[in-house]
């Protein structure tokens, strides 16, 4: 099987690129990534002179470049992890996530469209559902982005409900909460709470650190992916989750814990504007129908993480 996989470079997409090569032997995989701050070869040095593995610089919203690759390389698959995802940026700044996420999807399904590409997984998150109470979004609940960034991400999946309903592609989206793991650059909240530490520095928790968010180890999410490219169907969504909700204020405490420090160092600042509180997902049906299990519980994970990043100095101290 030969994959497109797009933003290769960064945290998720390069962990799976290491998860495909080594289960996979006859796989060949073209990373297709921009390279933009988050992205990082750094991540794939390890591999970058496999015969089964190849990077390719460029953005999935230029048309052209696109389809000139999947015409050489004559793709079996297409894993869309490209995105800009921090939603402090797309506050700031949120033109660049509407071209990547919603242009850059659009580019994409009319290459498969154009050159008939078997399967398409769009990687979306858990945050297009906007922020719930109680209970479970389920993969029929409906999207209510709150940040430039949810919205974006909600603009690209509707686009393929759209090219699955309208053209018949084979495209599948996939709702992930967040997930965590190594190589995450250090403006997400673990790894910087974890470099804040490691530098000496307080580490900030928005608002009263009551938000709430379900963590999902970064191994896991890859078996996820495995999953739904050779089983799930065409047309559906699947979330992933893990189960395991945690307060923004409880992680910072278990994150000091590991290192053997208190609550003074953690900073309150200022709440990020439109914070959704809550987030949760229902993953009982990638459970139920794919067989999906959650192999690497938060604890654990999270402990292996600080380790990485504790050992890794050099990978995470010219990003900040």
């Amino acid at each position: 099987m030969k994959l497109l996989i797009t933003g290769g470079a960064g945290f998720i997409g390069s962990n799976f690129i290491h998860y495909i090569l080594n289960k996979y032997s006859d796989y060949q995989i073209v990373n297709l990534d921009k390279l933009t701050y988050a992205g990082n070869l750094d991540n794939l040095k390890d591999i970058e002179k496999n015969s089964n593995y190849k990077f390719v610089k460029g953005d999935i919203a230029d048309e052209n470049f696109v389809f000139d690759l999947c015409e050489k390389e004559k793709f079996d698959a297409v894993i869309n992890y490209a995105a800009e995802t921090h939603v402090d940026r797309s506050i700031e700044a949120p033109k660049q996530f509407i071209v990547t996420d919603v242009i850059g999807t659009f580019t994409l399904l009319e290459a498969v469209k154009k050159f008939e590409i078997k399967k398409y997984i769009q990687i979306s998150t858990d945050e297009v559902f906007g922020s719930i109470e109680k209970g479970a979004f389920t993969e029929e609940s409906p999207f209510e982005p709150n940040s430039p960034y949810s919205a974006s991400k909600a603009g690209g999946d509707h686009l393929c409900r759209a090219y699955f309903k309208t053209y018949g592609l084979p495209v599948i989206v996939t709702h992930s909460c967040n997930v965590y793991g190594y190589n995450q650059y250090p403006e997400k909240v673990i790894p910087l709470f974890v470099t804040n530490i490691l530098s000496s520095k307080k580490i900030p928790v928005y608002g009263d650190g009551k938000n709430v968010r379900e963590w999902l180890f970064t191994e896991d999410h890859c078996n996820a992916i495995d999953l739904i490219l050779h089983k799930g169907k065409v047309g559906e969504v699947y979330n992933i989750g893990s189960g395991e909700e945690i307060k923004n204020i409880d992680l910072a405490k278990m994150i000091l814990n590991l290192f053997g420090k208190d609550d003074g160092e953690i900073d309150f600042v200022k709440d990020r504007l439109g914070h959704d509180r809550r987030y949760a997902i229902d993953n009982s049906k990638i459970i139920e129908e794919l067989g999906f299990e959650v192999k690497t519980h938060f604890e654990e994970g999270l402990k292996k993480t600080v380790d990485w990043y504790k050992k890794n100095e050099g990978w995470w101290k010219k990003l900040i």
